[in-house]
């Protein structure tokens, strides 16, 4: 499970001879590779508290994939790992404390687990209804020669534009104020009605700042029928809910396993139109 950025994350590696016996190595190094490809190499403590358990506590500064490398010498020996850290604000179209409530958990055992599920569930939803947990979008967008009247944003609902900026340079930027946005359509046009020219970045803020009842109803429905798939068959499942559409093993015509049909329904009055992303 991933951790949160600004968390200490334990790294652990077993120092062991050909025997598979654990030993205090004469020389450890570790190699941990953060996801922007750069490196750390913490001291580690050499011999440690017990036998051939080594452990390093390294405080994570980056979202992303971590590549861990583990190198022993007297006796030779190696360990590779990795651990995922999420970004400073992740996607989530649920609060943890909504997502217990509709499962009826009351304990915390499963709280970073959950917290998994609620991401998942937020980009699932999302593909039907466009962004809605609020975040920053960064896109490139070439533009031919002649120019365009309109340029589609990729991600819907747009909130706000932060900046239109020319990617070559003596290309042309465009002010904020002089463009024109619709929020729900993604469409950008100049105010004046000229014509854009680029290649252009554009940043912008897509989200929705209400998220509707039917929406979240719809994500509640979908992170429970996922849940359900922890559980075997001698689990009792009737605290979680049942009925035909949460049948996991059950797929809906063109949507397969993971959206349930009352779901498909809650989320119809806010669907993307053809084409919206």
């Amino acid at each position: 499970m991933p951790f949160d950025l600004g968390d200490t994350v334990r790294l652990a590696a077993d120092c062991k001879n050909a025997g598979g016996t654990l030993t205090d190595a004469t020389s450890v190094a570790l190699t941990i590779t953060l996801p922007d490809g750069s490196t750390a190499s913490p001291a580690v403590t050499n011999p440690p508290g017990q036998t051939g358990k080594y452990t390093l506590d390294y405080t994570s500064t980056q979202a992303g994939r971590h590549a861990v490398r583990w190198v022993f010498t007297g006796p030779a020996s190696a360990y590779t790992d990795s651990f995922d850290v999420r970004e400073a604000s992740p996607p989530a179209i649920l609060s943890l404390a909504d997502a217990k409530a509709h499962l009826d958990i009351t304990t915390t055992t499963e709280d970073d687990e959950l917290r998994g599920w609620i991401e998942a569930v937020t980009h699932l939803v999302e593909q039907f209804t466009g962004v809605c947990a609020r975040g920053t979008v960064v896109e490139d967008h070439s533009i031919q020669p002649s120019g365009v009247r309109e340029l589609a944003l990729r991600r819907t609902p747009v909130l706000s534009l932060t900046s239109a900026v020319a990617i070559l340079t003596g290309g042309t930027s465009y002010t904020v104020g002089d463009l024109d946005v619709d929020t729900r359509m993604g469409i950008v046009r100049l105010r004046s009605g000229g014509r854009m020219y680029g290649p252009l970045r554009i940043t912008y803020t897509a989200g929705r700042a209400v998220i509707p009842a039917n929406i979240t109803a719809a994500a509640k429905i979908i992170l429970q029928h996922l849940w359900r798939t922890q559980y075997g068959a001698s689990r009792a499942l009737a605290g979680i809910g049942g009925g035909d559409d949460f049948n996991v093993t059950e797929p809906i015509a063109g949507f397969g396993y993971a959206i349930p049909n009352r779901a498909l329904q809650l989320l119809e009055p806010h669907r993307l139109p053809p084409g919206v992303a």
